[in-house]
């Protein structure tokens, strides 16, 4: 499993109010709720982003209240993985409960810029961003937790488990 995508680098404390807004939690369709992603912070995200492409985050991204949209959200629209210096901890579960690949990096904030093509390998935690010419290193995700993102999320993976 690897990544490679186009950075959309933002600050510290990114808020589940502006990765999926509250305005649209009736809303129950992942692929509908993908035409809201980011749209509070970001109003260009939907027009630049590509599948594949990756978000890059300063410290706490995903605080705010617990709702599994924002990583539904993000997932459905197409991102392959959330690089971050830190996480809320409901919003780290939930990423990884849904399938989305999720990365905590110490200082990567400082060294990804908006638009710089990232290449990621989350089984090592190689982060290399070809448009500089540097590499960070992430934390490790854990054997268990590279199951459960290749499985497509918790509950495919325990289906998978239980037909075995």
């Amino acid at each position: 499993m690897k990544y490679h995508g186009k950075a959309f680098a933002y600050g510290n404390d990114i808020n589940t109010d502006v990765i999926f807004p509250g305005r649209y939690l009736n809303i129950f369709e992942p692929s509908e709720m993908a035409k809201h992603a980011m749209e509070d912070l970001d109003k260009e995200f939907l027009g630049k982003m590509a599948p594949g492409d990756i978000i890059v985050a300063g410290k706490y991204f995903g605080c705010g209240s617990s709702r599994e949209q924002a990583a539904s959200c993000l997932k459905a629209s197409g991102i392959s993985v959330v690089i971050a210096e830190s996480f809320a901890r409901i919003f780290y579960r939930n990423a990884i409960n849904l399938g989305l690949a999720i990365m905590v990096c110490p200082g990567i904030s400082g060294m990804v810029k908006y638009g710089d093509i990232l290449e990621v390998e989350p089984t090592t935690g190689q982060i290399f961003n070809k448009s500089q010419g540097t590499s960070a290193n992430a934390k490790r995700l854990p054997p268990f937790i590279l199951e459960i993102l290749q499985d497509g999320g918790l509950i495919p993976h325990l289906q998978k488990s239980i037909k075995k």
